[in-house]
C-alpha cells in the first residue's frame, strides 16, 4: 500500500478554485441554454389555445379541434369524479404529463370535475382505438390526454404528434389519407 501526502499552499488552492469558477462562468455565459420545453415556452404555446368557456359539447369538440383532432360529435363517456386531496404515485405521474402540456391538476385537489371521452378519428399512423379525454372544472379545461388502451397503447398531451402531417394547419380532415378516414367523413 502506498500513502501519498500532498501539501498545497494557499496560493495554488486559490488559483485552482478561481480557474474552476472562471470556467464555470464561461460555460454558463457562452453555451446556449438547453431547454426544449421550459415553462415559459409551454405557456407561450398554450396562449394560442382556448381553455376557457367550455360550456357544452360543441365547445369541447371545438376545443379538441383547435389541436387538430377530429373526434366524434358525441362523447363515448361522461364521468363526474372528485379529485383526491392527496395524489398517489399514479396521479402524480399523470399530473406530470399534464404539466408537459401546460396544465396542472394539483390546483384542483379535492374538487369535483367532469371527464368527457371522445373517439379520435384521425390519429396518425395508428390503427387502434384512440380516445381524447377532456377534464373540465367550472367551464374550463383543466386537464386531459389523448391515449389508446390497446396492447401497444400510449398516452400523451392534447398536442398533435410532431412529425405527423400538420392537421392544425391543413384542418383535421387532411390528417388521414382518404382510405383511413372514418366512414361518413369527407
Amino acid at each position: 500500500m502506498f500513502v501519498y501526502s500532498v501539501k498545497a499552499n494557499t496560493l495554488k488552492l486559490i488559483g485552482i478554485i478561481g480557474t474552476a469558477l472562471a470556467i464555470l462562468v464561461a460555460l454558463i455565459l457562452f453555451i446556449p441554454e438547453y431547454a426544449p420545453k421550459t415553462t415559459a415556452a409551454i405557456a407561450e404555446k398554450n396562449a394560442s389555445y382556448n381553455y376557457d368557456k367550455v360550456k357544452n359539447n360543441g365547445d369541447r369538440v371545438a376545443f379538441l379541434n383547435q389541436f387538430g383532432w377530429d373526434v366524434d360529435e358525441e362523447p363515448t363517456e361522461e364521468v363526474t369524479l372528485r379529485l383526491p386531496s392527496e395524489f398517489d404515485r399514479v396521479l402524480s405521474s399523470y399530473n406530470e404529463l399534464q404539466k408537459q402540456g401546460g396544465l396542472d391538476l394539483s390546483k384542483y385537489k379535492g374538487k369535483e370535475v367532469t371527464r368527457y371521452s371522445y373517439r379520435v378519428r384521425n390519429y396518425p399512423d395508428y390503427n387502434g382505438e384512440v380516445t381524447a379525454n377532456v377534464i373540465v372544472y367550472k367551464n374550463r379545461v383543466i386537464g386531459g390526454d389523448v391515449c389508446s388502451s390497446d396492447v401497444s397503447g400510449f398516452i400523451g398531451t392534447f398536442e398533435y404528434p410532431s412529425g405527423a402531417s400538420d392537421a392544425a394547419a391543413n384542418g383535421p380532415e387532411s390528417a388521414a389519407p382518404e382510405s383511413e378516414k372514418a366512414p361518413g367523413t369527407e
